[in-house]
């Protein structure tokens, strides 16, 4: 199969992707994207990978200074969209994998669409589940993929993943290399055949893919891959490949320019944030950050009159950075929607026994949801449907959030507020 070009896209797609920052090189000084970081989780391990969720100062995919629900990205979706025009891309990046939180990423983008049809969603990938979700994204009409790939030969690729967690089992080695490989390509195939326009992103590491990228580079256009993207390692403090030389920008445009002979190459990537937001030259991701978005007036009206007190799952009482499920005690705080007091700290059983899920009804958990039934809310990183389901019938309500915990006690007051407007 040849690659996509432009006489075989329909002049809608044509016209999204002329607008597309990272498709479009005549785009990326003129149009705005965002990146919405509602994936966290990631099911492989890159030997050049050391994700920190808050770390203001690194400007490198797998980096953001929050983690938001589907709700909190289409509310930070609008704000941007008020401040900046030219805003024409939503992407999804992690911070972990797009399609490792598939249920987040997919009710993010549906919830997007029913306020504005007319943006351009992108997603980023390692590719690991593409053989699974790709007719689901075929089916929201997402048109520009980006996947990671970075080996066809098992043996280099087991030189650059730790592992893959797949389906419920661990692989390494070249096993674990060869599934993500086979994985992907399928996955290229299955998307280039449905008229989605697939980046593959490679990230050059000298001494071991160097020479193996050409040919990764002619199977993916074989496949209908439409631009490829080198990009220079990153050596992430802390990950295995700390200590490795950064790539040169004429190392890699050396190895641009060989491969743009098969396809045509991006040549101006900035390895963007998974929360980056305005132009590719510009990030203002720091500005949009949604502790600095102005209070709704009406809700602000309605704190100042009532209090409140809600739970909140916190390890060191600094960041709302604990899932309900393991939460073995709540800090209890109260307030008026601005200013908050711990009031107590309140132990429970820990309502997630050790599953990888944590949603399956337990009649010993019924002991969490009496601890917390005179409390109006409970402030979350993370809570299952069945845990929500449980609080709402005690008539306490569920606040996803991954911020401080002074932040996040004012958003869930807002939202406390703006549900009983």
């Amino acid at each position: 199969m040849a690659c996509v070009c432009p006489g075989t896209i329909s002049q809608d797609l044509l016209e999204r992707t002329k607008k597309h920052p990272c498709y479009s090189a005549d785009a990326h000084h003129k149009y705005a994207r965002i990146h919405l970081p509602v994936a966290p989780r990631c099911n492989i391990q890159c030997n050049y990978c050391n994700r920190k969720f808050d770390c203001v100062n690194e400007s490198r995919p797998g980096v953001t200074s929050e983690v938001l629900t589907p709700q909190l990205a289409k509310e930070k979706f609008q704000w941007v969209k008020e401040q900046i025009a030219e805003l024409s891309v939503v992407g999804i990046a992690g911070p972990g994998d797009a399609l490792a939180d598939w249920q987040f990423t997919r009710e993010t983008i549906e919830q997007i669409k029913e306020i504005d049809n007319d943006v351009t969603f992108c997603l980023s990938t390692n590719g690991l589940m593409l053989p699974e979700y790709a007719p689901e994204i075929v089916d929201l009409g997402i048109h520009h993929v980006t996947v990671t790939a970075n080996a066809l030969d098992p043996e280099i690729g087991a030189k650059i993943y730790k592992h893959v967690s797949y389906k419920g089992q661990k692989y390494e080695g070249a096993k674990a290399a060869e599934l993500l490989s086979l994985n992907q390509l399928a996955g290229i195939e299955y998307l280039a055949k449905h008229e989605v326009l697939v980046k593959v992103n490679i990230v050059l590491i000298k001494g071991i893919n160097d020479r193996h990228i050409p040919d990764l580079v002619k199977k993916v256009k074989e496949l209908g891959a439409f631009i490829t993207n080198i990009m220079p390692l990153i050596p992430a403090p802390g990950s295995a490949f700390e200590d490795y030389p950064q790539t040169s920008m004429k190392e890699i445009n050396e190895m641009r320019n060989i491969c743009q002979l098969d396809i045509q190459q991006m040549r101006h990537c900035r390895q963007c944030r998974a929360d980056a937001v305005g132009l590719l030259h510009e990030d203002r991701s720091q500005e949009f950050r949604m502790c600095n978005r102005p209070p709704a007036e009406t809700a602000a009206q309605i704190l100042e009159r009532k209090q409140y007190k809600i739970a909140v799952t916190t390890k060191h009482g600094k960041i709302v950075d604990q899932h309900f499920g393991h939460a073995s005690q709540f800090l209890i705080y109260q307030g008026d929607g601005q200013e908050f007091h711990v009031a107590e700290t309140r132990t429970a059983d820990q309502y997630c026994q050790g599953m990888t899920e944590c949603d399956e009804e337990d009649t010993n958990r019924d002991r969490v949801f009496q601890t917390l039934q005179d409390c109006d809310a409970v402030l979350t990183m993370r809570i299952g449907y069945q845990a929500k389901e449980q609080l709402r019938r005690h008539g306490v309500y569920s606040v996803e959030y991954c911020d401080t915990v002074e932040n996040g006690l004012r958003y869930a007051a807002s939202q406390l507020a703006d549900n009983a407007l």
